[in-house]
């Protein structure tokens, strides 16, 4: 696995004519194709192709895999793959991604009687998709700017994003529409619509803009939620918590809830990144270095802020800690408790996980899997602390000085 910067996304989307004009198809976005449900398509078809280097698959081959069905099901709330009702559902779910995909030229297709057979072309772009949603809304909103510069579509939605006005909302969603039925065989109007849905509001989120919602302009700007298929999924609880409620209770008040499937998924994704990012750059030794455990392999993954209490950190390679079993078992929870966490070690922990990251930013030479501004969010989030919102970028000095403050109290 390499991991990609955005730069390198670029590199890649720029050599590709996309134009719709030419293509005449459709579906080179489609109403599946959210950050999440695009990210878990691609992370489904990475395993796959990862015990089978080579093979060309359909989308069933997918979907009856043993991984999707560990994951999919639960998180999505999908019926089993043996449910008579699935098979329209699945083939949606995970075809209208992977013709996206394909259209991109992150896989390869083609026509064997009536299935699609498709493969992987570029294994770094595909994984780069598969690692994390931003990733992969990433990809997206790149990706929908170079098909719509290519196809002409370019200056209506840059308009439309310059001057929201109710005029410019209606222009853009009516070009969309007259393009997408003029050059696809695309011949009705609501279909457009759904489809210029997953096109507008990417790149709304991209531009801190307004987009569409219930078929208008939405009366605010997009936010990262609305982007996704799964809306429901306790992803983001709001810095506005009062003092006097517990996180579950105030997620409670909002009515987020929490979906334990997608929580376990992106739990375990993020630790096999970890995983492997220590296992390249450090040996697999454990981030807490102590003279018990010096060189000792670091075969566990560690939430310093826990996964029960802090569900929207799950998934944040910067809440994530290499240790040895009994720095974990035994240090980061007394007595192997794993509902228990010993204040002083998740301090330590802290330090530790500031130095890992300092150095893997500071070495450019590595996989850049960690950011400064997300490890002050775990930090805010983990410690209740907006003070760490006001530390400039790379402060790692003002960072330290703030966790330690943090304990002292």
């Amino acid at each position: 696995m390499r991991w990609l910067n955005t730069e390198e996304i670029q590199n890649f989307l720029e050599p590709h004519n996309y134009d719709v004009r030419l293509s005449g198809n459709a579906r080179w976005i489609d109403q599946k194709c959210a950050a999440d449900v695009v990210t878990i398509v691609a992370d489904c078809i990475w395993q796959f192709v990862s015990a089978q280097p080579g093979i060309g698959f359909t989308t069933k081959d997918i979907w009856h895999a043993d991984y999707t069905i560990e994951n999919v099901q639960a998180i999505f709330k999908k019926p089993g793959v043996v449910d008579s009702n699935a098979k329209n559902e699945y083939d949606k779910f995970f075809q209208q991604p992977m013709e996206m995909l394909a259209y991109a030229g992150v896989l390869g297709k083609v026509k064997e009687g009536a299935q699609n057979i498709y493969s992987v072309l570029n294994v770094d772009v595909l994984s780069y998709i598969a690692l994390r949603e931003r990733n992969a809304l990433t990809f997206l909103q790149l990706y929908i700017q170079k098909v719509l510069s290519d196809s002409g579509l370019e200056p209506c939605f840059a308009k439309f994003f310059k001057a929201q006005t109710q005029n410019s909302y209606h222009a853009v969603k009516s070009a969309f529409e007259n393009f997408t039925i003029k050059f696809t065989k695309i011949n009705n109007v609501v279909e457009c619509r759904r489809i210029f849905i997953k096109v507008v509001n990417p790149l709304a989120y991209w531009h801190n803009a307004r987009g569409t919602e219930a078929g208008r302009l939405s009366k605010h700007k997009i936010t990262y939620d609305m982007l996704m298929y799964n809306r429901d999924n306790f992803r983001d609880l709001t810095s506005q918590k009062p003092k006097d409620l517990t996180r579950r209770q105030y997620a409670s008040e909002l009515g987020l809830k929490r979906s334990d499937g997608f929580v376990a998924y992106s739990s375990q994704k993020a630790k096999r990144v970890v995983r492997e990012f220590n296992g390249k750059y450090r040996a697999g030794i454990s981030e807490v270095l102590e003279p018990n455990h010096m060189g000792d392999q670091a075969v566990h993954i560690h939430h310093i802020f826990p996964q029960a209490e802090f569900t929207e950190l799950c998934a944040y390679y910067e809440n994530l800690i290499a240790l040895t079993p009994t720095q974990h078992l035994s240090y980061a929870h007394p007595q192997g408790h794993t509902q228990k966490i010993d204040e002083q070690y998740q301090n330590l922990c802290l330090i530790a996980k500031a130095a890992s990251i300092e150095e893997t930013l500071s070495d450019k030479s590595r996989d850049q899997i960690y950011e400064f501004n997300r490890f002050m969010y775990v930090l805010g989030v983990g410690l209740d602390d907006k003070r760490f919102e006001a530390i400039p970028e790379h402060d790692f000095v003002s960072a330290l000085a703030a966790i330690n403050l943090a304990y002292s109290i």
